[in-house]
């Protein structure tokens, strides 16, 4: 059923969660759509599902918008996102090195204990967008945080594009804008662990990157999607 804030749809919500809002007296359902006058409310309602057990809380708040260019209507939690089917922004970055013999790619590899897709190969950095932070904000942040990549050289990033989906998970609704960057790193730069959210980096040459998102599911789910923006960008693959 479509979720609003006011008159504003900003997601959508599976049975489950109907169900979980129907006893809430600041929730209106009306008109098959569920209605949220008060945005203020919001983390406290996520609060309380999240200790019913509908999603895992993450800690971490992100914005509520209507469309990615409009203002923040409302926070929740980033575990509550998919629950509500609400927009969510990321940013992926695409780690390249020229060298003598070819352009190659900075993969990642998802530490075993994350949340979502533990172990999965990653980019070099990739990361939601919280609230209160740009993109290029987080860009810098995460480049820091997640590979020890210094804030000057992740600022020379250059966007390329952007992605956009929605697709059911196990988590909820996936529906993301994906922003999607390209970092020319020094051949000498090699990037560190730094948060415990990674625990190995290597670099690929672009044929293996491209062999193993064409024969494998072993990238991260959307992680696979930017590369072959990447790819087909760079004309390693054929447009359809």
């Amino acid at each position: 059923m479509p979720f609003l804030i006011g008159d504003q749809p900003v997601g959508f919500v599976a049975e489950p969660v109907v169900a979980a809002l129907a006893d809430l007296p600041m929730i209106c359902r009306a008109d098959n759509r569920i209605v949220l006058d008060d945005a203020a409310v919001l983390p406290a309602i996520a609060l309380d599902l999240a200790d019913r057990g509908l999603f895992r809380w993450r800690g971490e708040a992100f914005d509520v918008r209507a469309n990615p260019d409009g203002p923040a209507l409302a926070r929740i939690d980033r575990g509550g996102i998919p629950s509500f089917g609400i927009q969510a922004a990321g940013v992926h970055v695409n780690g390249l090195v020229q060298r003598a013999d070819g352009l190659h790619l900075w993969v990642a590899r998802r530490a075993r204990n994350k949340l979502l897709d533990p172990g999965k190969l990653d980019q070099i950095v990739a990361g939601g967008v919280p609230a209160g932070l740009d993109v290029r904000q987080t860009l810098i942040k995460e480049a820091e945080e997640e590979a020890a990549i210094p804030a000057d050289l992740a600022a020379t990033s250059v966007q390329h594009g952007t992605i956009t989906y929605a697709m059911e998970r196990p988590e909820g609704l996936r529906r993301d804008i994906l922003y999607c960057y390209d970092l020319a790193l020094p051949e000498g730069f090699v990037p560190q662990p730094a948060d415990g959210e990674v625990e190995a980096f290597e670099l690929w040459p672009m044929d293996r990157v491209v062999e193993t998102v064409r024969r494998t599911d072993d990238f991260k789910f959307n992680v696979n999607l930017a590369l072959i923006e990447l790819f087909l960008r760079l004309r390693l693959i054929a447009q359809a």
